[in-house]
């Protein structure tokens, strides 16, 4: 591994891991880096996003993960800096995220949230240039 640690690496639950690296790939532009079956019979992956990573897991193997649908709410977030948000809204609109908070220019830069179809919710922002 090249990259300098520490390193904080999101880790999200999904019910079909599969279906999820697929979403994240076409409406989030993320690549797949890796995907392998975990001694409980369940399914690991990672996506990248430039040199970020996120792992996936799937939900329910035991009981100590859930996804935001099985609880009924949204515990927390990831929050993505990108170099450009109007194309990159116009392709997750196109893919079928549910918009929570639509295309808008913010204090911080221009910035919009969705929710992936498990219900992790996504904030990507084009960071604000002085």
């Amino acid at each position: 591994m090249t990259a300098k640690i520490p390193q904080i690496i999101p880790y999200l639950f999904y019910d079909d891991v599969a279906a999820a690296v697929e979403f994240l790939v076409r409406a989030f532009g993320f690549t797949e880096q890796m995907r392998v079956g975990t001694p409980s019979g369940g399914v690991h992956a990672q996506v990248k996003l430039g040199d970020q990573v996120v792992m996936l897991g799937q939900d329910g193997l035991d009981k100590a993960y859930a996804t935001p649908t099985t609880l009924g709410r949204v515990t927390s977030g990831v929050f993505v800096y990108l170099e450009e948000a109007d194309t990159h809204y116009a392709q997750a609109q196109a893919e079928g995220a549910e918009v929570v908070e639509p295309l808008a220019d913010l204090a911080y830069g221009r910035s919009y949230t969705v929710r992936d179809p498990q219900g992790h919710t996504w904030f990507f922002t084009s960071p604000k240039t002085a």
